[in-house]
C-alpha cells in the first residue's frame, strides 16, 4: 500500500489529478449552455432569469480569482484547491435541487465562488510538481485535457439533458467531484508553513467591487443595449464606476506592498509576465468570436442543426487535443516566445481561411481547412503562454499571479464577446448574414496579429541564471513550505 501511495505522488499522477479535479469546472462551464430551454421550462423562468442562471456564475467567478489566488499563496495551494472543489460540488448538487429561478441563481452564485478557489491553484501546482525543463509538456498535457472536456461537454451535457433530464448537468459533478478528491489527496503532497497567513481584505473588497462593476456591466451590456441598466444607472456609468474602485485599489495597494498585499506590484513588474497576460487575453477572443460566428454561419446560412454545427465546430477543439502536447514539448526544448508566435499566426490564419471560403451556397466542407488551421493554432499557443509567463515568478506569489492570469484571459473573452457581438449587429444592420459574418471575422483576426506582435516583447531566459520558479521547480516535489 505504501509503495502504491509513493508511486501515486509522481507529478504526472499529481497532473492527472488536478486534471480529473479541474473537469468539473470546464464540464459545467460548457454543458450547461445546452440545457437552457429544459431549464427554462423545468424552473418556469423568463429568459432574463435563466441567462442570469448562466451570467451568475461568470459574474462570481470572474469576481474572485485573483483572491482566490492569493489565498492559495496564503494557506495552501492543494487545501484551496479543495477547498473550492467542496464548495463547487455542493453547490453543483443546490443546482439540480433547484426548484425557483432564484434558488439556480444562488446555487450558480456558489459554484463560481468553488470555481475561483480552484481554478488559480491548479496552474501552480503544476509550476511546483514539475521542473522547468518538463513544465511546458506537464501544460501542454493540461491544455490538451481542457481541449477534451470542452469540445465534449455541449455533446456530452446533451445526452444528459435527452436521456436523464437537465437537473443531471450538475448532479454529474458529485462523483466527478468526489473522485477528484481522493485523487488529489492521494497523489498531491500536503505542504505546510510556518508562517501564518494574512489576506489583504482591504484590498480584496475593493477588487471586488470593481470587478462587479466591470464583468456586470460587460454581462448586461449587449441585451441593454448598452444604455440604461436601472434608474439613472448606465451601463457606461457602471465601467467608469468600476475603473475609479480599480485605481483606488491600486493606490490602496501600493501603500500595502510590504504588508503580504492581494496583488504583489513585483509580478505586475515582471515583463514576461505582463506581456503574457495580456496576450492570453486575445486567446479567448478569437476562439469566442469563432465559436459564436461559426455556428451562427452554420445554423443561419447553410440551415444546419445546432447538433450538427456543433460537432463541426469541434474539429477545432478536437484537433487542439493532440498538437497540444508537442507543442508543451517544444517550448521545453526552443522557448515559448516564437512558439507562441506561430501559434497565434496560425489561429490568425485559421480564422481568416473561414472568412475567406464561407459563402452563401458553401457546402460543409469548405469550412474544414479554416477549423483545422484554428485547431493547430489553439493547441500550439496555449501551453508557451503560462511557461512564459510563470518562469520567473516567485513561488510565494504564484496564486496571486494565477488569479490575475486567469482573470485577463476571462475579461478578455467577456470583452471579445462584447466587441464581436456589437460589430456582428452593425454589420447585420448593413450586409446579408454572410457577408456580416465574413467582416465579422476580421475583428479577432486582427486581435490574434496584435497578439503575436505583443508577443515579440518577451524576453528570452537567461540559462545560466534560473528565475525565482524555475529554481523552485527545478528541485525535486516540495514537501515544505505552503502548498
Amino acid at each position: 500500500m505504501s509503495t502504491l501511495r509513493t508511486r501515486m505522488r509522481s507529478p504526472w499522477w499529481a497532473l492527472f489529478a488536478i486534471c480529473w479535479a479541474q473537469s468539473v469546472v470546464l464540464l459545467d462551464t460548457t454543458a450547461v449552455n445546452v440545457a437552457v430551454p429544459e431549464i427554462t421550462s423545468g424552473l418556469d423562468a423568463n429568459l432574463t432569469q435563466v441567462l442570469w442562471v448562466i451570467n451568475a456564475y461568470l459574474l462570481s467567478f470572474a469576481v474572485l480569482l485573483v483572491t482566490g489566488g492569493r489565498l492559495g499563496d496564503l494557506y495552501g495551494a492543494r487545501r484551496v484547491f479543495l477547498t473550492g472543489l467542496l464548495v463547487f460540488t455542493l453547490a453543483s448538487a443546490a443546482c439540480g435541487l433547484a426548484d425557483t429561478p432564484g434558488q439556480a441563481i444562488a446555487a450558480r452564485v456558489l459554484q463560481g465562488i468553488g470555481g475561483a478557489l480552484l481554478t488559480p491553484q491548479a496552474m501552480v501546482i503544476i509550476n511546483q510538481m514539475f521542473p522547468v525543463e518538463r513544465r511546458g509538456a506537464a501544460l501542454g498535457v493540461w491544455g490538451s485535457f481542457a481541449g477534451i472536456v470542452a469540445a465534449a461537454g455541449p455533446t456530452f451535457g446533451g445526452f444528459l439533458v435527452a436521456s436523464l433530464g437537465w437537473r443531471w448537468i450538475f448532479w454529474i459533478n458529485l462523483p466527478i467531484g468526489a473522485v477528484g478528491a481522493v485523487l488529489m489527496l492521494l497523489c498531491v503532497p500536503r505542504v505546510t508553513g510556518d508562517k501564518r497567513p494574512r489576506l489583504d481584505m482591504a484590498g480584496a473588497a475593493l477588487l471586488t467591487v470593481a470587478m462587479f462593476l466591470l464583468v456586470y456591466a460587460l454581462l448586461e451590456g449587449e441585451s441593454k443595449n448598452w444604455g440604461t441598466v436601472w434608474g439613472p444607472v448606465t451601463v457606461p456609468v457602471l465601467i467608469a464606476a468600476g475603473l475609479l474602485v480599480l485605481a483606488l485599489f491600486a493606490f490602496v495597494e501600493r501603500r500595502r506592498q510590504d504588508r503580504e498585499p492581494l496583488v504583489p506590484f513585483a509580478v505586475l513588474r515582471n515583463r514576461n509576465f505582463t506581456v503574457m497576460a495580456t496576450v492570453v487575453g486575445v486567446l479567448p477572443c478569437g476562439l469566442g468570436g469563432m465559436m459564436l460566428l461559426t455556428p451562427m454561419y452554420l445554423q443561419e446560412v447553410q440551415h444546419l442543426s445546432a447538433f450538427r454545427a456543433g460537432l463541426l465546430v469541434a474539429v477545432a477543439p478536437l484537433v487542439s487535443v493532440f498538437i497540444a502536447p508537442y507543442s508543451g514539448r517544444l517550448t521545453d526544448r526552443f522557448g515559448g516566445k516564437y512558439v507562441m508566435v506561430t501559434g497565434l499566426l496560425f489561429f490568425a490564419g485559421g480564422i481568416a481561411l473561414l472568412a475567406a471560403l464561407i459563402r452563401a451556397d458553401s457546402g460543409q466542407a469548405a469550412l474544414l481547412p479554416g477549423l483545422l488551421c484554428v485547431g493547430v493554432g489553439m493547441g500550439v499557443a496555449f501551453a508557451p503562454a503560462a511557461v512564459v509567463a510563470f518562469r520567473d515568478i516567485d513561488p510565494a506569489m504564484a496564486g496571486a499571479a494565477s488569479g490575475l492570469f486567469n482573470t485577463t484571459r476571462l475579461c478578455g473573452s467577456l470583452l471579445g464577446s462584447a466587441a464581436v457581438g456589437a460589430l456582428l449587429q452593425v454589420q447585420l444592420a448593413r450586409q446579408d448574414t454572410t457577408t456580416a459574418i465574413r467582416l465579422t471575422y476580421l475583428l479577432p483576426v486582427a486581435l490574434m496579429l496584435l497578439g503575436a506582435a505583443v508577443t515579440l516583447a518577451v524576453r528570452g531566459a537567461t540559462p545560466d541564471a534560473p528565475g525565482p520558479a524555475e529554481s523552485a521547480a527545478g528541485a525535486a516535489p516540495a514537501r515544505s513550505g505552503r502548498s
